[in-house]
């Protein structure tokens, strides 16, 4: 090689080393600058900020089962459980708390995995789930409570009651009921018309339960960006309508709880788990508590009326008419008065 050619590689490898920092430089820097800005939106998303909107509430945090457990608590009178559901935290039900607190010491949880709950590597059957839960009644000094939740956290609430069934006074379950083996005749591919949304009650194709029952794989596929894609898909679908009663503030929240890797392990956890659930169903008895069953859709009060009369003896069941899968958000005063009713 001559010394001119040998020159001209130096100078080549110069420029594209100069290239490379410039390029480097740029990425960190706009890197930290992301991180900067997103700062203040997880902080406005915080527990801390977020109880502020919900007027006479606040935190709680309870070592129990040797992990932690946050809930936000309000009100007084009789205590009455909210679980809220996938993929949402205790703000689900920020519309109805300040009313419903006006009658009973409301305390809203987020179970193992879900938003400022700890997370950790297994638990997530639901009777692990209900038995945190139980724990956290017993630690809060209560022997009997009145319980209700939405979508997994109607999973747990009626693991709850079935399992312990002398402190539960009343239960209420949200659109769908404990896993049984008619989750094992779900179709591998979907009937037409699942996902035509111009029909507001459309009928619902869980798809979702296989996916995020598959190892590792979400986490590394969704993380940031694409599980706040994942939710908006999900708000949509699941709305009576197609219209999400959430504003765009309300979603932010749900974002920022799902969208790192952990969070999104963590509460897939609730899906791996649905073959245990549903052996650990067929030992269950018959729920002898009062149980008010809502639903939104057709197809899914059909599943949860046919369910509820089967495996329990006192039973009110209501399709609530335009609420979706979003009852607390879409329907909160037609929710509010079927509580009171209900539970008083």
């Amino acid at each position: 090689m001559s010394k001119g050619t040998a020159r001209r590689y130096a100078k080549f490898g110069a420029f594209f080393l100069s290239l490379a920092l410039v390029s480097a430089l740029i990425t960190a820097f706009t890197t930290n600058k992301n991180q900067n800005n997103d700062a203040p939106a997880n902080r406005a998303y915080s527990d801390k900020e977020l109880v502020k909107t919900v007027p006479g509430f606040k935190n709680g945090y309870k070592i129990v089962n040797g992990i932690k457990l946050h809930y936000v608590e309000g009100g007084k009178g009789e205590p009455l459980f909210l679980l809220p559901g996938w993929p949402q935290t205790w703000y689900a039900y920020h519309k109805i708390m300040p009313e419903l607190a006006k009658k009973y010491h409301v305390y809203v949880v987020e179970y193992r995995g879900m938003g400022s709950s700890d997370k950790p590597a297994s638990g997530y059957d639901k009777k692990t789930m209900a038995s945190d839960v139980y724990a956290l009644v017993k630690e809060l000094g209560y022997s009997k409570v009145n319980m209700a939740g939405h979508d997994i956290g109607a999973f747990v609430a009626y693991a709850y009651a079935a399992n312990y069934p002398q402190a539960t006074t009343k239960l209420a379950v949200l659109d769908v009921v404990h896993p049984s083996e008619r989750y094992l005749e779900l179709p591998l591919l979907p009937p037409p018309g699942v996902y035509d949304t111009s029909v507001k009650d459309h009928p619902i194709y869980p798809w979702w339960f296989g996916l995020n029952s598959v190892p590792e794989l979400p986490e590394k596929l969704l993380q940031g960006n694409g599980m706040r894609i994942y939710q908006d898909w999900l708000f949509d679908y699941l709305a009576y309508g197609n219209k999400p009663p959430m504003t765009k503030e309300v979603k932010e929240a749900y974002y920022a709880a799902y969208s790192s890797a952990e969070a999104i392990r963590a509460s897939n956890g609730w899906y791996k788990t649905f073959r245990q659930d549903i052996e650990d169903f067929k030992t269950y008895p018959k729920l002898s508590m009062p149980v008010l069953g809502i639903a939104g859709f057709d197809s899914t009060f059909r599943n949860l009326d046919a369910h509820l009369r089967q495996y329990a003896t006192d039973v009110k069941t209501v399709k609530l008419e335009g609420a979706g899968h979003w009852i607390a958000e879409q329907k909160p005063q037609e929710t509010i008065q079927l509580f009171n009713e209900f539970f008083q």
